[in-house]
Parts: structure tokens; sequence; C-alpha cells
């Protein structure tokens, strides 16, 4: 594993807010709590509790932070934590834009500065849940959660990694052949120079357990038969017929 994915992941994501920054408006400004590529509803996939109202709530790799925007507006107690100075100076923007105050944290998500038993819920949305190391965040994450807290998360799909090739840029797309094996998956450097991680599923669950947690449900989503959405590493004919991305559940005991 690159030993100093963290600085790599840092510098990237301070290269790439200007267009966080450009797009945070909207993801704000949206009414419905949404998934992934395709901004699927949480209302259709109901992965995260009827009601937030009340609960204690650490984002992991917050980045512009609307994923706690939009729980602040359900009455939920959020709190962001991101390496990127830049990515919080949006995220802290927005706060004043839409008027909703929450702590930001500019720190790591895999060490986070805040006590044990601290939260009821603990969410990632492409945060910590790729850019992290699992092998630490994931303890961080049980360290974090109350008995029966719950995590959610959101990373890629396995068969989207097995998938694209070794070489891909940003704007390379996932094809329908093997490219890469699927025992030993762990860190992958991309053409940019970020390093994301991926596990077989029987890792994710080994390593959920071996942390305190029931896995809950897995929820592997397809692209919408209309969706216009072009993420530029998958297609949406592709991703309506394998996951390109996963959700995650977990409750800890």
């Amino acid at each position: 594993m690159d030993a100093d994915y963290l600085g790599k992941n840092l510098a990237v994501w301070q290269r790439k807010s200007s267009d966080f920054a450009e797009w945070a408006p909207r993801a704000w400004a949206a009414e419905d709590i949404s998934w992934g590529f395709w901004s699927i509803p949480d209302s259709e996939l109901r992965v995260l509790p009827d009601s937030v109202e009340g609960l204690d709530v650490i984002e992991l790799g917050c980045g512009t932070a609307y994923i706690s925007g939009w729980l602040a507006r359900r009455g939920a107690r959020p709190v962001g934590i991101d390496l990127s100075p830049a990515q919080l100076a949006t995220a802290a923007a927005m706060q004043e834009r839409f008027d909703l105050r929450f702590p930001l944290i500019e720190g790591n998500a895999e060490r986070v500065p805040l006590p044990d038993e601290s939260f009821d819920l603990a969410i990632s949305e492409y945060g910590a849940s790729i850019w992290c190391d699992p092998y630490a965040w994931i303890p961080e994450a049980s360290r974090l959660l109350r008995p029966g807290g719950t995590l959610v998360f959101l990373v890629n799909g396995l068969q989207l990694i097995l998938t694209t090739p070794l070489d891909a840029g940003d704007d390379d797309p996932a094809t329908e052949r093997l490219q890469r094996p699927s025992f030993g998956l762990h860190s992958t450097e991309w053409d940019d120079g970020s390093v994301s991680f991926t596990l077989e599923h029987g890792r994710w669950i080994r390593l959920l357990r071996e942390n305190g947690f029931d896995v809950i449900d897995l929820l592997e989503l397809q692209a919408p038969e209309h969706t216009t959405a072009t993420p530029g590493i998958v297609t949406a004919e592709w991703a309506r017929q394998w996951p390109a991305e996963e959700i995650w559940v977990a409750r800890k005991r």
C-alpha cells in the first residue's frame, strides 16, 4: 500500500476543489436526500432512518458537506470532517448561504479528534469510504458510534473496479471485461494521483464484524432507465447491467 495515500489524496482534492465549489450550491439546494452517480432518492432506497431528528451524526470525509446539510435540515446534529481546507472552505460558504450551522473539522477521518461513542449515525458517500484505508477508518467509525448506532457508506461497486482499465483516467469508462484480479484488492493509484481503496465483499463483511458491526443491508445501485447523468468513469448502459455503486448499512452491536 502507498504509505503517502493521504497526502496524495489531499493534493488531488485541493486541486479539484474549484470544480466542487461550483457544483456545491446545487447539491446543497436539493430538496431530497439522494445517492450516488444517478441521484437515486433515499425515499426510494430507504437507506437512512425514517427520522434523523435529534441524531448525532458524523460525516467521514465530508467534502463540501452537502450530506450533512441535508441531514441538518431534517433535525440531525451533524459534524463533518475532511482533510481538505479548500473543500471545507466551500462547506463553510454553503453554511452561510443556506443558513445552516454545524461543526466542520479539518482532519483525518481515520483519527477523529472526538470522544468515543459520540454519535448515533456515521455516514460516508465517497469520502473516507473510498479515500481512506478501510482497515483504519472502519475501526474509527466503530469507536465513534454508540452501541446500536448505524454506519452507512457508499463505495464504487466491486464490478466497476474490476472492469476499469489499469491505466484509466477520469473519463475512461469501465469495460465489459475483467481488467484486474479480485483477490488481494486493496489500494489503487489512479491517473490523477489519487489513491482509492476497494475490498471484496467477503473481506468487507469480516472487517465489519471484527469491529463490532452486524451487516444490515447491501444495496447494489442500478442506473435508472432514463438517466441523463454522465459520470465519466461508467456509462448508464453499463450501470443498468451491473452495479457501479454499493451502499453498505451496518449496525454496531
